[in-house]
């Protein structure tokens, strides 16, 4: 096994194909496809399945793909160290977030001090947020709650309650709050399943013997937002990310507080990279001063 050939292996995968690839390495394709060759005849063994144009992984492949994801991300971060004056100079930092609200501040301070540094944000609920840490698609998440096992590195930003939000042409939007009881006779406009906020609101109703049935189910947050917005139902939120909205009305519910803890997370072992550390670093530092802000 030669690294040649694990490393036109890995740019296949990513890539999804053997022309991608060829071009992201700056290689003919046929030179690709030959070192690709030469790794499955050694091993006796198919990593692609291969039909017409398109190529896809097995699933031996899939399971080579996650050692070289970890394989050469060790060795940007052994680059990053070697170039230690050149790392924070370009570059790209990829940031999956249930909720972006909670780190704009931190996003517009790191780009400040590191105006080089080009950053990738994508949105998701906290199942894609952790699945893209865990498959090296990411290098920071951040979700509405902390993460279980040791396998995290984690900053705090916030803990703030569910509330329910409602059109201000809605009949309830005079109430100064709500039950459960309430919310079970009222179509809800909820995210999908893997949301967290979801989650919270379904425990609970569950303790209190109530069902809850989405009468209808958007991906995002800015989805159910917008269909609430426009009379079809009541939505939820944490506190936090209500945000300013005329067109919308915040109401609390009553019992216990379901908190909702934003988390800046990524995985422990990445958190040496000096992207990822970098922005730990100021991500840290403001929440500090926010903590002890009068």
């Amino acid at each position: 096994m030669r690294y040649v050939q694990l490393r036109a292996f890995h740019y296949v995968a990513i890539c999804g194909g053997f022309s991608r690839a060829a071009e992201a390495m700056f290689l003919t394709q046929p030179a690709v496809s030959d070192q690709v060759r030469k790794l499955e005849e050694e091993y006796d063994v198919l990593l692609f399945n291969r039909h017409k144009k398109q190529v896809t992984l097995t699933e031996t492949g899939q399971r080579l793909l996650e050692i070289t994801r970890r394989m050469f991300d060790i060795e940007q971060q052994a680059l990053e160290l070697l170039s230690e004056s050149r790392a924070l100079r370009s570059g790209t930092l990829r940031i999956v977030a249930d909720a972006a609200h909670h780190m704009l501040h931190i996003l517009a301070r790191f780009r400040e001090v590191y105006p080089g540094i080009s950053i990738s944000l994508q949105s998701g609920n906290t199942e894609t947020v952790i699945s893209s840490l865990y498959s090296y698609e990411a290098d920071i998440g951040v979700l509405g709650g902390l993460p279980s096992g040791r396998d995290f590195e984690v900053v705090r930003l916030n803990s703030t309650p569910i509330v329910a939000f409602v059109a201000t042409s809605h009949h309830l939007a005079d109430r100064t709050s709500l039950t459960f009881e309430d919310l079970a006779k009222e179509p809800l406009v909820m995210r999908e399943r893997g949301s967290k906020t979801r989650q919270k609101l379904e425990e609970r109703a569950a303790e209190l013997g109530i069902e809850l049935k989405p009468a209808i189910e958007a991906e995002g947050r800015e989805a159910v937002r917008e269909i609430v917005a426009s009379g079809g139902g009541i939505g939820f939120v944490s506190s936090a990310e209500f945000g300013q909205e005329g067109r919308l009305v915040r109401i609390p519910i009553e019992g216990p507080e379901m908190l909702m803890d934003e988390a800046l997370i990524c995985l422990r072992e990445r958190a040496g990279g000096k992207l990822v550390s970098a922005f730990l670093e100021i991500a840290r530092a403001m929440t500090e001063a926010e903590a002890i802000r009068p």
